[in-house]
């Protein structure tokens, strides 16, 4: 009875006729029941969306690191302590590249080179030479580095010719075993005098002084003397010992040396 009384006059209080049947009562109870349960749902939803907004705050509070200003920093120091600012850290530097030296091996002190012995001067040259059996016509000429042996083109060869007459042979078999007897080098030189030569055979003196040597030296290499050790040349009238004026300057000047190098 008090309950259709409440029913009643929350009908009355909502501008509904009252029920007054037992089924109307029911559908009330059941109406109210059920808002009271979407009542309560809703409040837990609301309660559990509240708790997980918190949870989510407080997460992001963990991973978000603390910013910290100057002040805050000035703040946490004590009373008169300097604030230590960190510094960039110092660049590292590559180390140098190491390279392998060779080792440096001591030589040993080079000793110094023995001087060379002099050369003989010409007169020990002449000291060594057989000259006991040259004879007069072979004239010796010595200067400071070689001997010389002068013969007259009169001698050696006929007029105006370069073949060796028998006298010129008999007296270069003497000079033979002297220039035999020691190693140098043996230069023959054919000299005239300034009077033209015109011939098909010798257009001029040089042709034939070169050819008076020439003889000379094929002589030598017949006879023993090595080739190596010889030497031809023809000077014509370009190196006189006397006057080219006189019959006897001219004499003089045909010739044919024979120049021992030491």
């Amino acid at each position: 009875m008090r309950a259709s009384t409440r029913h009643q006059a929350v009908a009355i209080a909502s501008g509904l006729p009252p029920v007054e049947d037992a089924n109307g009562e029911t559908w009330m109870m059941t109406y109210l029941d059920m808002m009271t349960l979407l009542l309560v749902v809703t409040m837990a939803m609301l309660a559990l969306a509240g708790k997980g907004h918190e949870r989510t705050r407080q997460s992001a509070d963990l991973r978000v690191p603390p910013v910290f200003t100057a002040k805050s920093l000035t703040s946490l120091q004590p009373p008169g302590a300097l604030l230590r600012v960190p510094q960039a850290p110092e660049p590292v530097t590559a180390p140098e590249p190491v390279v392998e030296r060779e080792p440096v091996i001591a030589s040993e002190p080079v000793a110094a080179a023995e001087p060379a012995p002099p050369k003989p001067s010409a007169q020990d040259l002449l000291n060594e030479l057989p000259l006991d059996k040259l004879g007069q016509d072979i004239e010796v000429v010595t200067n400071d580095s070689s001997v010389s042996f002068r013969i007259s083109s009169e001698i050696l060869f006929p007029s105006g010719q370069s073949d060796l007459n028998l006298g010129g042979l008999a007296v270069l078999q003497h000079l033979i075993p002297v220039l035999d007897s020691v190693p140098h080098k043996v230069i023959v030189a054919g000299h005239t005098d300034t009077q033209d030569m015109r011939s098909a055979r010798f257009p001029s003196n040089w042709e034939l002084s070169s050819a008076r040597a020439g003889s000379v030296v094929r002589y030598l290499q017949s006879n023993g003397i090595q080739p190596t050790r010889l030497a031809a040349i023809g000077y014509a009238d370009t190196r006189p010992l006397s006057d080219n004026t006189t019959a006897e300057g001219r004499a003089r000047n045909r010739r044919v040396e024979l120049i021992l190098e030491r």
